[in-house]
């Protein structure tokens, strides 16, 4: 008696014992599931790597202007008309008072100049030329300033007050108001102050009075950390509520906590539309399958048994629910469901194979027949997710690990807990009356065993051919995948708007109106972003006070402007923050330091090239606040023996929004390594985007370790299982060959979608292969066991179809459809993975139920099977091995 045979009968001879001892070891790991933080996040990618470790440096040792800050963006426009007029800049400011005045927004706002904007600029310059101001101020709304006089942060300088600024509008006609416009914007203007392009699209006509869009700035304090404080979200929220109440759909408000809160809005809505539709589907397709409800109930009481584990091992581990972790549910269930198929349509065949069969004994004839093939899906399943442990991303290192927790525990509930059970009711049931002897799904004749018997058809009739046009698609797949896109988009993450057959959906299941996306794709396209993402860092290490060094940073923010991904700004100047910039504008409003300046310049080019440690202690003294932005130092004593040591420059450079992460990260490199050439100073690419690119290439590298510590594993295992089983290693190759045709059809179609190898769709590798052996181990196991009692390789064939193919038929179309239903959600990621899953669940059993049976013949043909020469020839079949032949013989152990 072999180890399947002996496990067979403790569970089926013992099914109290097992229901008592694994729902106990259920509520045991399940405790923890209410412990799991249920507030869905968004994914944070990121990993270890130099540039991060700069990036760290640059965010700890320079102020940064905006430090402990974020800001919303209100925007207002106006497409086909004016929003620089009189009224509009009024309007503004009024919003902005009405800001200020709201307790819940004004407790989470900056001191000093929270609300910034184009029409602050407007009234400031108005009083000035009046000689009135800008006077002391009382509650701030000035414009932004910075070192290189282009920034956004909140300054520090006093202002008027927003309603001294609001009459001072007011009084004027709009004529005066068009003439100060004019000056503001006049690309020759040489007066110091902000830039008043900041606050204008990148595209706008530079010295133009008339914009069809403008931004606001509005500035809350928040904590460093990758956590909005609860109430800076609210507090956004109410400042979009309050932009619509004044502007209606002439405005709206961007921002970290409404980007959030939407975007977990969007997902808990998808799913409350989702949920129901997969819901239906899977009863629909279960309905089918079974045949009976009591089956369809265990299977489902199975699936919540499952999600108990994998709810309870996330809490045990302190995993929080993420975006990418929502996927999980559906995999487990779809998986779940696979298993249950199989066991429940063994159990169906043994007993019809043999009347005379009680329920113990075909539940442990059956059992033992499938549970090798269940233990060998779950070890190589398990091994496709848990490889994805080797992942420098954390969120896919969790996914892996839940997933692979999830699988296993699909096997224990289905392989055990499941069996017991239903040996249980099943007496039961007949105990008074009721008949449980059912039909396995497949067998017999009708549509689904025709439908299954194309496999064997084409196996017997041309199975070389088959296999050829199977390895050249696979080929052309492979080789496109070596092309495929690997971008993270961070749009990609926002909902889009609800489509409008949406509407037609009742109350309790409609998902809501989104704009998130539009509004997102509006800023990036239009406006300068000063967000984490929207700007590269040059760290700039080493002999900083030697007297070339600010002549290459100069050089560098020349370079940097031929490039295609740096900003530029409609004034026509690249948006760079730098110590060349720096000592040029504190010099020119500072007369000791223009004067130390104009002695380290021997060229008279402005840039100073000697004696850069006294032109540094200047800014320094000058401008303490700036020059940390963008100056590193560490000093020693103090007063005159204060001894300062330059370690370190930081040049931040503003790119395109939406610029490609890969294109962004050459770029700055390029613009880096011009800086290091010929000098003992070390200049280090840094900054978000080139964070995000490095992503990408650790979603690459994720792929290939993935498939080939995943193909070599199970390979092995495969070949190790079939050698102690049948002696024949080989067959473990074999069954790998169909799962390898489907990782690369499906690589190729995302290739030809042009849809990318991203956050989302990085699971498909572990997908691919760990459903595609799943169904793969049935199809080989229990053709080696047909074909040892059958005469033919085609009967064998047949029978593997008509007998594990309708399971697998019906796992598929379940799995599928759980996957499928995400094509409904509204955000972009979730649907385009459901989309690609789907279709890899698809192509998985299509290798498995069409190709494999090719491969499963020559490999008979060639291995000298006796009877194996009657279908060598592949044209000419035995008489016996028509479909329907012998199908109901007991299925072996």
């Amino acid at each position: 008696m072999d180890l399947a045979e002996r496990y067979a009968r403790t569970i089926s001879g013992r099914p109290v014992t097992v229901v008592v001892v694994l729902l106990l070891a259920t509520a045991a790991v399940g405790s923890a599931a209410g412990s799991v933080d249920s507030d869905l996040t968004i994914a944070e990618f990121a990993s270890d790597s130099e540039e991060a470790e700069k990036l760290d440096y640059v965010e700890s040792n320079f102020s940064t202007e905006g430090e402990n800050t974020t800001a919303m963006q209100v925007v207002i426009r106006d497409e086909d008309g004016n929003v620089l007029t009189r009224e509009s800049l009024i309007e503004s400011l009024r919003l902005q008072r009405s800001i200020r005045e709201d307790p819940g927004i004004n407790a989470t706002l900056v001191d000093g100049q929270p609300t910034v904007g184009l029409a602050n600029l407007v009234a400031i310059e108005a009083m000035r030329a009046e000689g009135g101001g800008p006077p002391g101020a009382d509650d701030g709304g000035g414009p932004p300033s910075s070192g290189d006089g282009d920034g956004d942060g909140p300054p520090g300088a006093t202002t008027p007050s927003l309603d001294r600024q609001i009459r001072q509008l007011e009084s004027m006609s709009d004529e005066k108001v068009r003439a100060v416009l004019a000056r503001l914007l006049d690309p020759d203007r040489t007066a110091g102050g902000p830039d008043p392009y900041v606050f204008l699209p990148t595209d706008h006509e530079p010295g133009s009075t008339t914009a069809e869009a403008r931004m606001v700035f509005v500035f809350q304090t928040a904590p460093a950390g990758d956590e909005l404080p609860a109430a800076v979200a609210e507090a956004q929220l109410a400042t979009d509520d309050l932009a619509e109440d004044r502007y209606g759909d002439r405005a709206f408000v961007f921002g970290q906590g409404i980007v959030e809160e939407e975007s977990s809005r969007a997902t808990g809505e998808s799913f409350r539309l989702i949920t129901p539709v997969a819901l239906l589907l899977v009863l629909g397709v279960l309905l089918i399958a079974y045949r009976d409800p009591v089956d369809v109930a265990l299977g489902l009481l199975g699936i919540v048994l499952v999600l108990v584990w994998m709810g309870g091992a996330m809490g045990w581990l302190g995993i929080g629910v993420t975006q990418i972790l929502i996927a999980v549910p559906f995999l487990l269930i779809g998986l779940s469901i696979d298993f249950a198929l199989h066991m429940v349509m063994r159990y169906r065949e043994a007993r019809e194979a043999d009347p005379d069969r009680s329920v113990t004994e075909g539940m442990r004839v059956g059992l033992a027949g499938v549970t090798v093939a269940l233990a060998a899906a779950t070890f190589t399943t398990a091994v496709g997710f848990f490889s994805n442990g080797v992942s420098p991303i954390e969120p896919i290192r969790q996914f892996g690990i839940v997933s692979g927790i999830g699988i296993v525990s699909a096997f224990v509930v289905f392989a055990g807990l499941i069996p017991a059970l239903k040996v249980l009711v099943d007496r039961l049931l007949e105990r008074v009356g009721f008949d449980r002897r059912k039909r396995a799904f497949g067998t017999g004749s009708g549509p689904v065993n025709r439908l299954l018997s194309v496999g064997a058809v084409l196996a017997r009739r041309a199975p070389v051919a088959l296999v050829v046009v199977a390895l050249v698609v696979s080929a052309g797949g492979g080789y496109a995948a070596t092309d495929i896109d690997t971008s993270l988009n961070q749009e990609d993450f926002l909902p889009r708007d609800s489509p409008a057959w949406m509407d037609s959906v009742p109350d309790p299941f409609r998902p809501g109106d989104f704009d998130l996306k539009e509004n997102a794709l509006y800023v990036n396209d239009k406006f300068a972003q000063d967000r984490d993402q929207a700007r590269a860092e040059i760290l700039i290490e080493g002999s900083v006070t030697d007297d070339d060094t600010l002549e290459r940073v100069a050089d560098a923010r020349d370079r940097t402007a031929e490039t295609d991904t740096a900003l530029t700004l409609a004034s026509g100047e690249p948006r760079v923050e730098g110590p060349v910039s720096l000592v040029r504008s504190v010099a020119a409003r500072n007369e000791t330091v223009a004067a130390v300046v104009d002695r380290a310049d021997t060229d008279g080019n402005g840039i100073p090239d000697r004696n850069l440690r006294a032109v540094y202690d200047a800014v320094f003294d000058a401008a303490p606040e700036e020059a940390g932005a963008v100056i590193h130092r560490e000093c020693t004593g103090g007063g005159e023996d204060r001894d300062c040591e330059y370690l370190a420059l930081r040049m931040g450079v503003t790119v395109e929004g939406g610029a490609n992460a890969r294109a962004v990260t050459d770029d700055t490199r390029g613009v880096a390594a011009g800086i290091e050439e010929g000098s003992d100073l070390t200049a280090t690419a840094t900054g978000q985007p080139v964070i995000t690119a490095i992503v990408q290439q650790g979603l690459l590298r994720t792929l290939v370790e993935t498939f080939l510590i995943t193909l070599g594993v199970i390979l092995a295992f495969l070949s190790l299982v079939f050698y102690r089983r049948y002696d024949t290693p080989w067959l473990g190759a074999v069954t790998m060959v169909p799962v390898v045709f489907a990782l690369s059809w499906i690589l190729g179609t995302m290739y030809l979608l042009g849809i990318p190898f991203n956050t989302e769709t990085a699971v498909i590798a572990s997908i691919a292969i760990g459903l595609g052996v799943d169904y793969a181990i049935h199809v080989s196991e229990r053709f080696v066991e047909e074909r040892e009692r059958r005469d033919s390789t085609a009967d064998a064939m047949e029978a593997t179809l008509s007998g594990t193919g309708g399971a697998l038929l019906a796992s598929a179309a379940t799995t599928a459809s759980g996957f499928g239903v995400l094509t409904l959600a509204l955000v972009p990621s979730l649907r385009r993975f459901g989309i690609v899953t789907g279709t890899t669940i698809a192509y998985a059993f299509v290798a498995c139920v069409v190709v494999l049976p090719s491969l499963l013949t020559l490999w008979a043909r060639y291995r000298s099977v006796p009877g194996a020469d009657q279908t060598a020839a592949g044209t000419v079949a035995d008489p016996e091995s028509e479909p329907g032949s012998d199908h109901g013989a007991e299925p072996g152990p």
